[in-house]
């Protein structure tokens, strides 16, 4: 068997970590091609790799303007910037694997799931969740009957205070306009997994949430605007110099602190936080995304699942809870804790992966993601893939009626 030959248009930390894949097993896959405006990232993917150079491009469209060359086309550009490229490579027949969210808006959404619809390609949104080992044992303890029929859920995402403040705050997605909300930009992977778990069509929601904190007003008296030039710094837990020169002193040299600059060193980040958007107080960022909100959730039959997301732990796995007519479960993204009413009895099962490679980021899901899409695209066999473009569509809109909830203080039908 031939590898899938794969062309990554953005090869930043996602469309990076995927391609990683071809390293570990290339046998089943070979990065033959890299479209990335950033010399850097472009060059580190050119050398782990091997590209040759005409199939390097600084933009997408000089890559979609060549015949097919691939097999298969990861996208993981920004979120604002995937519909035109994923229509036009779905067009020329590439298999495709897509970073969520699929669009910020309905409209794009749908005119990337006709291209691939119509074009018969093999299509995966990077919904990870869906393919983790944890997901997967827990979607088997479901089926086979063990706590009845399941009626309603309860799950959390912890964002984490600092990942709050990394990304959604000083980072590419504390803005709405030049993102999305934050309920697709960092929850659509939960609102697509109580889906997935619920097995059930939603027919309406309703929300709430707000932008309680990271707002101007907050600001601590006598804070500068930025933090290696601020008197209070040290008595501030969303401090740049304390968070990514804190993991930076532990070890940590991956992300997040990668993403401030190449160099991943103390003067190097230094150096990034002085200049660059990382180094910002969180109340003078322009950021709009809120950083709690709850969805309510009502499916057919009468189930339900409610779902809450806050910046303000510690981070860490999702917590689910899932009330069935015949028992319990409770999942940490770890562990499953069943209860059963009949005989008061508790088991538990233990999913740890314990894999620390680049792939076995989001609890193993991006290995599995990565290894479904390809036995897929091998197998031409779209029944491989969870997060196709039907199920995709299908979360997208829950969110993005979640979304036209909290806005306009209504309950909102879904279609």
């Amino acid at each position: 068997m031939n590898p899938v030959t794969i062309l990554v248009i953005g090869a930043g930390g996602r469309g990076g970590n995927y391609a990683t894949y071809a390293t570990e097993h290339p046998d089943q896959a070979k990065v033959v091609g890299v479209a990335e405006p950033r010399e850097f990232y472009r060059n580190r993917l050119v050398e782990a790799h091997n590209i040759p150079a005409e199939n390097v491009f600084t933009d997408w469209q000089t890559a979609a303007g060549r015949e097919r060359f691939a097999d298969a086309v990861i996208i993981a550009t920004l979120d604002d910037m995937h519909a035109d490229p994923a229509v036009a490579f779905g067009n020329l027949g590439y298999h495709m694997l897509l970073e969520k969210p699929m669009a910020p808006n309905e409209a794009d959404c749908r005119r990337i799931v006709t291209a691939a619809v119509e074009n018969k390609i093999i299509f995966a949104v990077c919904h990870v969740m869906r393919y983790t080992t944890y997901t997967q044992r827990l979607k088997a303890v479901i089926d086979s009957g063990a706590i009845g029929e399941v009626v309603s859920l309860q799950h959390l995402e912890p964002v984490g205070y600092w990942h709050q403040a990394h990304s959604f705050v000083r980072g590419n997605w504390g803005n709405e306009a030049k993102s999305s909300s934050m309920l697709l930009a960092k929850s659509c992977h939960d609102i697509d997994w109580i889906s997935y778990i619920m097995d059930a069509r939603c027919l309406k929601v309703s929300s709430f949430g707000s932008l309680y904190h990271f707002r101007k007003e907050n600001k601590p008296d006598g804070a500068a605007d930025r933090c290696l030039d601020c008197p209070v710094e040290a008595d501030c837990p969303y401090s740049a110099k304390k968070i990514y020169l804190g993991m930076l002193e532990r070890g940590k040299k991956g992300w997040p602190v990668d993403v401030l600059a190449p160099d991943v060193t103390p003067e190097g980040i230094t150096k990034a936080l002085r200049d660059g958007p990382y180094g910002r107080c969180v109340y003078e960022c322009g950021n709009d995304v809120v950083d709690n909100q709850v969805v309510n959730m009502f499916f057919d039959e009468g189930k339900t699942a409610s779902f809450t997301m806050t910046a303000f732990n510690k981070a860490g796995h999702r917590k689910t809870r899932i009330f069935g007519t015949r028992g319990e479960i409770y999942g940490d993204g770890s562990k499953i804790t069943i209860f059963d009413f009949l005989t008061d009895t508790t088991e538990v099962i233990d999913t740890e992966a314990g894999d620390a490679s680049i792939l076995g980021g989001h609890g193993g899901g991006d290995y599995g993601l990565m290894s479904s899409f390809i036995s897929a695209v091998v197998d031409n066999d779209p029944s491989k893939i969870l997060s196709g473009p039907a199920e995709t569509l299908e979360s997208h809109l829950m969110v993005f009626a979640a979304e036209r909830a909290r806005r306009e203080n209504a309950v909102i039908d879904l279609p």
